[in-house]
């Protein structure tokens, strides 16, 4: 918020970011819910290639292309997305 007076640091802020700080609960509890509806597309369909323009659930279609670019982030080293070795697996486990 442009906020000077803060006492966040850019440090502290990649401290938190590298431990896999969820900067907001909404994004956490928003993950597990597409993670499920995958799942579910996943058991009707047999795959994980959900197009980005899902007509069925966009909000699913865009939060997978959203995994994939992350993902594509985090395998080059960026510490800063909120991907972690966990949803990684889970997604792996359902062939994504």
């Amino acid at each position: 918020n442009g906020n000077t007076s803060c006492s966040f640091t850019k440090e502290r802020i990649q401290l938190l970011n590298n431990i896999g700080f969820e900067w907001s609960l909404a994004s956490c509890e928003t993950w597990d819910v597409r993670y499920e509806e995958l799942v579910s597309y996943v058991e009707t369909f047999g795959d994980a290639r959900i197009p980005q323009k899902f007509a069925e659930n966009p909000s699913l279609g865009n939060w997978v292309n959203n995994q994939r670019t992350i993902y594509k982030k985090f395998q080059n080293g960026n510490t800063s997305c909120s991907f972690t070795k966990e949803r990684i697996q889970l997604l792996n486990n359902i062939g994504f």
